[in-house]
């Protein structure tokens, strides 16, 4: 029986391994839990206007915000006009986790998966929902199993329950 445990933890330690290890952390000047999750997307949190053009540097040709323009921080103006300087095409949208709304989470499925709009840089305030919203992308888009994608999406910066629950309710219900 102990063995049997331990090789369960072992293999599941190897599956959440390279997920994990895919999603990959660095510091970015003006950008909170800044992740590259592949060549196609990057992850974050709350971003300066002036680190849009770092991100233009790092390859991105779009950028989505999942920020409420009522958030404290958001710049949600701002943002849109360094980003449009920096020549980045720049989406809006806004994502409340306390009334959450499905019609978003179908716009942004249909913008990463428009390939005019890759590499493309999802952020929001923490990373939170935009791990949310990978995590549903990677299930529905990517046919991954839906334990892969929330661990991928617990790297990125999903660390609400209620955002959580959400997103896997609407992956039962577009399944």
């Amino acid at each position: 029986m102990t063995m049997r445990l331990a090789l369960a933890v072992l293999f599941a330690a190897s599956i959440a391994l390279p997920v994990a290890a895919q999603v990959e952390k660095k510091e970015v000047a003006g950008i909170r839990n800044y992740s590259r999750v592949d060549a196609t997307v990057g992850c974050g949190g709350a971003v300066d206007p002036a680190a849009m053009a770092t991100l233009r540097k790092e390859g991105f040709v779009s950028v989505i915000n999942l920020r409420l323009p009522t958030e404290e921080g958001a710049n949600v103006d701002a943002g849109r006009a360094a980003a449009q300087t920096a020549g980045l095409k720049y989406i809006h949208l806004p994502f409340n986790v306390a009334a959450p709304d499905a019609k978003v989470v179908d716009s942004f499925l249909a913008a990463v998966a428009d390939k005019s709009n890759q590499p493309v840089f999802v952020h929001c305030g923490s990373a939170s929902r935009v791990g949310g919203m990978w995590m549903i992308k990677r299930v529905l888009q990517d046919k991954w199993m839906l334990d892969r994608a929330m661990t991928e999406a617990k790297a990125i910066g999903l660390n609400n329950a209620q955002l959580e629950a959400f997103a896997v309710q609407y992956i039962k219900s577009h399944q």
